[in-house]
């Protein structure tokens, strides 16, 4: 296997979507008491082109997804989705973080759940927690919040104003049972 040093796969990022990348960075880091090196690619893009840098980076090598953080920074959602190229191969390992933003207002983004199918109970969290549309991702329950949880309470999000009522009948709060009304206080 011919393995891409970080410079060369942000070089090739730079060459499919030039304009598109907003901002990338190469971290280099060490670990563990012999002090070996790894590799972290950090790449900025535009939505538009998210999807195609995910099938741009299956063609390197199938990556390792890991998951997808988020941060509300108020007028739009930043998603990162965390992946490894070479997983498992010691000392070539390169970590490749992939950042898009949504605006709050339009909160959608394509699955990539058709490329890497373990990326769907991240998406599904995501879902959850912040509110995004994933386009084409099947709609199944939810995996993290109880079934009764409001359909537009979203608790990752910065414009939430705490956990009251999180449920339809506003007395199960994260799968407790409250069960004095008094137990049950707006958190602001």
């Amino acid at each position: 296997m011919e393995y891409m040093k970080p410079e060369e796969i942000i070089e090739l990022f730079k060459e499919k979507f030039n304009e598109s990348i907003t901002n990338s960075r190469i971290e280099i880091k060490t670990a563990g008491s012999k002090k070996n090196s790894y590799s972290l690619i950090w790449l900025e893009i535009e939505l538009k082109v998210f999807k195609e840098a995910v099938k741009l980076l299956c063609t390197i090598q199938f990556p390792h997804f890991a998951i997808i953080s988020d941060n509300d920074t108020g007028e739009e959602v930043k998603l990162t989705y965390h992946f490894s190229l070479y997983y498992g191969e010691r000392f070539k390992e390169i970590s490749l973080n992939i950042t898009t933003n949504l605006p709050k207002n339009n909160l959608k983004m394509p699955t990539i759940t058709d490329l890497i199918p373990g990326a769907q109970t991240s998406e599904r969290e995501m879902k959850e927690m912040m509110g995004i549309t994933f386009e084409n991702l099947p709609d199944l329950p939810n995996v993290f919040l109880p079934i009764d949880f409001s359909k537009d309470v979203f608790p990752f999000r910065k414009d939430e104003k705490g956990v009251y009522p999180l449920s339809k009948n506003g007395k199960h709060i994260g799968g407790n049972i409250i069960d004095n009304e008094e137990e049950v206080k707006k958190v602001e």
